[in-house]
C-alpha cells in the first residue's frame, strides 16, 4: 500500500503447512475461500474430522465440528493447549472444555504424514499409532510474508523489524501480522498476529507516515482477541507468558467460567476470562495505565 508520503508494508502472514503428497481433504484455515470451503467439507457431514494443532484456530474448527455432531480427534504437540501462552493451568482448562464435548485429544505428539488413495485416509502420528480421517484441518500457526523484502535493505527478522512508532526505515512503516516493534508498554519486542491490531496499526502506521519525527508517537497497544468454543467465550488481553504468576480472581477452573490475572515483574501484563467480559474490558485498561499486579489484585478483592 502507497501513501501520499510513504510507503505501508501490510503483506499479512500465510499458515504453516504439513506435506499433505497431494492428497485432497487437507485444509489450512486463513481466508474466506478456506472457510467456504471447510465448511463445505462438514456439511457433507463426514464421519471423521481431524485437526492438527489445539492453538485457538484449530480449537475453534474442533467446537464447530462437534457441534454438528462430527467426530472429532485434535492432534497436539504441546503437552497442554496453549501452554507457552497461558501456562499449565489455564490451559489444562482449555483442554478439558474440549474433553468435556467429546473431543478426542491426543496431547505430546506430532504428525509424521498422511496416507491415502487420492484424498486423506489417515493421519500418522510420531508415536507410531495412526487416526482414521475424512478431513484434515491443520492450524499450526503462520509465517510473516517478507520473502519478498530480501535484500531491501530492510531489517528481517520474524518480521520487518520496526521502531517504535512502526516505522521501519525512512519513509517505510509496517503493520499488522508482518511487523515486529518494541511496544515500551511491556517492555518487549512483539509480533501481534490479532486482526483487530492489524487495523490499529494500519491506523497508526499511516500517522506516522504523515507525522514529522518531532511528532511521531510509539504504538503501545494493549493486544487482546477472543474465541468462541462451544457455550465458553474465551477473551485474553495483554501478553501472557507460561512462567508468569497467575491468580484466579473469580469464578473458578472447575465451572469453567473464571477471570485469571497474569503478573511479571510486579506489574499486571494479562487477563484472561472464560465467560467473563467485564472482567476482561477492566482489567485490560489497568494493564493499559501500567498498574502493579499487587494493585490488581487489591482492586480485585475489593469487588
Amino acid at each position: 500500500m502507497v501513501a501520499a508520503d510513504g510507503i505501508l508494508i501490510a503483506t499479512g502472514a500465510r499458515c504453516r503447512e504439513l506435506p499433505t503428497d497431494g492428497l485432497d481433504g487437507i485444509y489450512t484455515l486463513r481466508g474466506l475461500d478456506d472457510c467456504l470451503a471447510i465448511r463445505a467439507e462438514l456439511e457433507a457431514t463426514p464421519q471423521r474430522v481431524v485437526v492438527v494443532g489445539a492453538g485457538f484456530i484449530g480449537a475453534e474448527v474442533a467446537a464447530t465440528a462437534r457441534e454438528r455432531g462430527l467426530e472429532v480427534t485434535v492432534i497436539e504437540a504441546l503437552p497442554v493447549p496453549l501452554g507457552r501462552i497461558l501456562g499449565t493451568e489455564v490451559g489444562t482448562v482449555c483442554a478439558e472444555v474440549h474433553r468435556d464435548h467429546g473431543v478426542d485429544l491426543r496431547l505430546g505428539v506430532g504428525v509424521d504424514g498422511f496416507d491415502g488413495h487420492d484424498r486423506v485416509e489417515r493421519v500418522n502420528l510420531s508415536d507410531g499409532t495412526s487416526v482414521d480421517a475424512d478431513v484434515v484441518v491443520v492450524g499450526i500457526g503462520v509465517i510473516p510474508n517478507t520473502e519478498w523484502l530480501e535484500g531491501s535493505g530492510l531489517e528481517l527478522d520474524n518480521g520487518v523489524v520496526c521502531d517504535e512508532t512502526c516505522l521501519a526505515a525512512a519513509g517505510i512503516a509496517a503493520a499488522g501480522d508482518v511487523a515486529r516493534w518494541p511496544n515500551r508498554l511491556f517492555g518487549e519486542t512483539m509480533r501481534v498476529e490479532h486482526w483487530d491490531n492489524a487495523i490499529e496499526q494500519g491506523q497508526h502506521a499511516a500517522r506516522r507516515l504523515l507525522a514529522s519525527d518531532g511528532e511521531a508517537q510509539p504504538y503501545t497497544p494493549v493486544p487482546w482477541f477472543w474465541s468462541d468454543q462451544y457455550d465458553r467465550k474465551i477473551q485474553l488481553a495483554g501478553r501472557a507468558r507460561p512462567d508468569d504468576e497467575v491468580r484466579i480472581i473469580t469464578g473458578s477452573t472447575e465451572e469453567r467460567r473464571f477471570a485469571a490475572l497474569y503478573g511479571r515483574a510486579g506489574r499486571l501484563v494479562g487477563v484472561l476470562g472464560f465467560n467473563r467480559p467485564r472482567h476482561v474490558m477492566k482489567y485490560r485498561n489497568l494493564i493499559e495505565q501500567g498498574t502493579s499486579f499487587d494493585e490488581a489484585i487489591k482492586i480485585a478483592e475489593q469487588e
